[in-house]
């Protein structure tokens, strides 16, 4: 069975098909489909936003299946926030460095004690002719004031992994892909298609 993962990110695609090779004989990215597309993820949480992508990856593909994930960051004095609005938090247009800017400019006065937040992945498989199956998962962290670490992408040189003593900046990408969010998902989503099969 072909699977197409919608996404060209190495890295992501790496993670994918070393957890779901076992699930499948064949495993594509969006550029080895010919696929280039931005799909408008319009969701308010992030299984609609995952599911979202995925149908429509589906409908423009000849593959089997296709899964496709939304992640962001949870902040819980903002109530949630940045979370599926996180890559754009600081506007359209914004990149990583703006986002983060804007999220320690809202939380400048906000204590240590109130700083707790998390990462969450989505992951949303959708095969022809059944039904979706998603699943999710999340990382628990503090909030720091100054990022620390050059590794990693987003708000991970903000993300403080208490178990580890570094923030995700600072992992080695072993180190954040053995607790990362995605690989959470990834792990809750094979337990899901081993009990269908």
């Amino acid at each position: 069975m072909q699977l197409l993962i919608a996404s060209n990110n190495k890295h992501k695609v790496e993670e994918i098909k070393s957890i779901l090779s076992p699930y499948f004989t064949d495993i594509l990215t969006l550029r080895d489909a010919g696929i280039d597309v931005d799909v408008a993820e319009d969701g308010v949480t992030f299984e609609e936003n995952a599911a979202i992508k995925a149908h429509a990856i589906l409908s423009l593909s000849t593959a089997d299946a296709v899964l496709a994930d939304d992640s962001g960051l949870m902040v819980d004095a903002l109530g949630g926030a940045p979370g599926v609005y996180s890559a754009r938090f600081a506007g359209d247009g914004h990149n990583d460095a703006a986002n983060n800017a804007k999220l320690l400019e809202v939380m400048r006065d906000v204590p240590p004690a109130q700083r707790g937040c998390r990462f969450v992945t989505a992951v949303c498989l959708s095969k022809r002719g059944e039904a979706d199956i998603c699943a999710r998962g999340e990382v628990e962290g503090e909030l720091l004031n100054t990022p620390q670490g050059n590794n990693g992408f987003g708000y991970d040189p903000l993300f403080y992994y208490a178990p580890f003593n570094k923030t995700f900046a600072q992992l080695t990408a072993d180190e954040k892909n053995a607790v990362s969010h995605r690989k959470r998902a990834l792990t809750a989503l094979c337990e899901k298609l081993d009990k269908l099969t």
